[in-house]
């Protein structure tokens, strides 16, 4: 059975409009999204049980804070996180910021949202 498929990311749309994760793959092995956050916007603390995050710095700058722990990243930079680990992602810069998400093991459902960090 043939898995190959090609997406244009101009096909999808962002969860937000124009923030968010925009899935260009949803299982059946991982999920891979592009994501994007305007400046000042953030994404709702969470943790997955089984999956893990990784996320790609394409363009911009951006705050991950994994279990309290505030990662400064930027165009390049690569992040791993890991199942259980509570992460939350925050755009307080005055440009945009656009990364690659990828999570795997697939699951339908694996995110548990978590309180906001306050740093």
């Amino acid at each position: 059975m043939a898995e190959t498929f090609v997406v244009n990311e101009n096909d999808f749309e962002y969860r937000f409009g124009d923030s968010g994760p925009k899935y260009l793959m949803k299982g059946p092995r991982m999920n891979y999204a592009l994501v994007q956050f305007q400046p000042h916007q953030n994404f709702q603390a969470h943790h997955h049980n089984i999956m893990e995050e990784n996320f790609f710095i394409l363009e911009g700058k951006v705050d991950i804070v994994v279990d309290g722990v505030v990662h400064t990243l930027s165009a390049g930079d690569f992040i791993h996180i890991g199942p259980g680990e509570v992460h939350f992602v925050n755009n307080p810069y005055d440009e945009p910021i656009k990364m690659v998400s990828a999570l795997a093991p697939f699951q339908e459902v694996d995110k548990v949202e978590d309180p906001n960090p306050e740093y």
